[in-house]
């Protein structure tokens, strides 16, 4: 059986989490769950932990303290390796990528023979994208600006739905933490195509804007400004 582990960030989402969906998401075969709590000041880590003791394919790894989402995304994926599933990949807690839009990126990352399958929220006609108007422009520009540092045409890098073919290439690109702590996936993404991987994006049928999202105005302009870095990073891995 194909296997993959989804690794899922958390940082004070006690309040948000829906376990439910999670649940029916892990009875989908050969999917697993790697929560990583990223040192929540709430009651998140109790909240999984009794989760993952009452639910077969759930695992928890607890980081203290704080390290950012990039680093427990980072740790997360290192350790999902370790079980040799044969997809890796990470999705936001707050499920704004519905339940089954993961199950779909999953199983496209098993059918296809890229390095990895990354979701794209683009709003044609028949799909059911909602984001609000000042996030998606300025998504818009953020997209621009990031196909510009990465040299490729990417038309989302940022959305939270990210699966990678278990390989020696995805272990390299992951053993060594991001200079970017706002635009971490633009990095991910720039090592791998560093490394000539293929990289295909997959118009997801429904994406959700979740109500409390960590990121916001301030948040996207750290990011572009860690674009100049990024670039400058991928320039002298290219070398």
């Amino acid at each position: 059986m194909r296997a993959t582990t989804i690794v899922i960030p958390c940082y004070n989402e006690a309040d948000r989490l829906d376990l439910q969906e999670f649940r029916a998401l892990v009875t989908e075969p050969g999917i697993s769950l790697l929560f990583v709590d990223d040192g929540s000041s709430d009651a998140t880590l109790k909240v999984l932990e009794g989760f993952a003791s009452e639910t077969n394919g759930v695992s928890v790894l607890p980081l203290s303290p704080n390290r950012g989402k990039a680093e427990a995304v980072r740790l997360g994926m290192i350790q999902a390796m370790e079980g040799e599933p044969d997809v890796v990949g990470f999705i936001d807690a707050d499920m704004a990528t519905p339940l089954e839009e993961v199950i779909r990126l999953s199983e496209c990352s098993h059918a296809e023979t890229a390095d990895a399958v990354i979701g794209s929220r683009i709003a044609y006609m028949g799909n059911e994208i909602e984001r609000h108007m000042a996030r998606h422009l300025l998504g818009r520009v953020f997209a621009t600006a990031a196909s510009i540092a990465l040299d490729a045409k990417v038309y989302d890098t940022q959305c939270g739905a990210k699966f990678f073919r278990r390989s020696d290439l995805f272990a390299r690109t992951i053993s060594e933490p991001f200079h970017s702590r706002w635009a971490f996936d633009v990095e991910l993404l720039g090592r791998m195509l560093a490394e000539d991987a293929v990289i295909i994006e997959v118009p997801l049928r429904r994406w959700i804007d979740v109500p409390g999202s960590k990121i916001g105005v301030k948040s996207m302009v750290k990011a572009g400004l860690d674009l100049v870095q990024i670039r400058s990073h991928l320039a002298k891995r290219r070398r």
